[in-house]
């Protein structure tokens, strides 16, 4: 099949298969006569992988190494679980500081008053001045 059959089978973009391809995530296809790449049932199924790894927030190079380890049948689920956990503190991580953010914005949109005046503790944070938090009764 081509690269728009694959695409539409494993639900990866044509560019992204192109890319996975260029830094070797996955092997480069077969080419047909035409020079057209052809694609398997196996290069699905590895994309379809790819897609679903992504999807759960794995890196690039997370990812290869599930991939090796997925296509090595003699593999210790030890590592791939190593893996998942440390993926699992690098979200960890990633969603304290989000909250760290979110309650920031919050308590700068709480105290914009939001009128026609041109006082705004969010611009003020934003250019790195001192901003007084206070609750500004509307």
């Amino acid at each position: 099949m081509n690269i728009g059959d694959a695409s539409r089978l494993s639900g990866v973009t044509a560019k992204m298969i192109r890319y996975y391809e260029e830094v070797g995530l996955i092997p480069a296809p077969l080419r047909k006569a035409n020079d057209y790449r052809h694609y398997r049932s196996h290069d699905i199924h590895l994309l379809r992988f790819i897609r679903r790894a992504r999807d759960l927030g794995f890196t690039l190079e997370q990812t290869r190494q599930l991939i090796t380890l997925w296509e090595d049948h003699e593999r210790s689920s030890a590592e791939v679980k190593r893996i998942a956990i440390d993926h699992i503190a690098e979200l960890n991580d990633k969603i304290r500081q989000l909250e760290a953010m979110r309650e920031t914005l919050v308590e700068l949109a709480e105290n914009c008053h939001g009128d026609h005046r041109p006082e705004c503790p969010i611009l003020r944070d934003l250019a790195d001045e001192k901003v007084v938090a206070t609750n500004h009764a509307s």
